[in-house]
């Protein structure tokens, strides 16, 4: 089934339900990686905070979340459902959250992903580079540890 068309739209709390259906359909729990409802609800109350959701014709496909500060942002979540993978949901997820960035005057852009993810590769390709590492940050389901690592892009 090819893609059709893709749309942004800027979201919110009332997303939140959303946005937990999306994170448990994309994030494996094995790896420790999808936030809690109330975290969620937490981090859009803060001030710089933006949600954008892309859906493929009606059906909800993926999600951002990216905060900002002063002249530099983080992209803290990106997620795109399995149904919806490989069909450039991800690049146009992140491409919408460089192009804000460059009309908000964003210095840099940082976020930080589990090693041996796949989006890695996307995030290279989108010019972000790795920059650090944080041993043993996500803890899965079952006691197992997995490094971040962290990648940087300038605007």
């Amino acid at each position: 089934m090819a893609t059709r068309q893709v749309t942004l739209r800027s979201g919110d709390a009332r997303d939140v339900g959303l946005v937990d259906a999306l994170m448990t359909a994309a994030f494996d729990p094995r790896f420790g990686e999808a936030w809690t409802r109330n975290q969620c609800l937490g981090v859009l109350a803060m001030p710089g905070v933006r949600l954008t959701l892309a859906y493929v014709d009606a059906a909800p496909a993926g999600f951002t979340m990216v905060r900002s500060v002063v002249d530099e942002a983080e992209l803290l979540l990106l997620a795109v459902d399995p149904a919806f993978r490989r069909r450039g949901i991800g690049r146009a997820l992140l491409r919408g959250v460089i192009a804000e960035a460059q009309m908000t005057g964003i210095a840099d852009l940082h976020l930080e992903v589990r090693e041996n993810n796949e989006a890695v590769r996307l995030y290279v390709e989108q010019g972000f580079a790795k920059v650090g590492e944080r041993r043993h940050y996500y803890r899965g389901k079952t006691g197992q540890a997995f490094d971040a690592h962290t990648y940087r892009r300038a605007v």
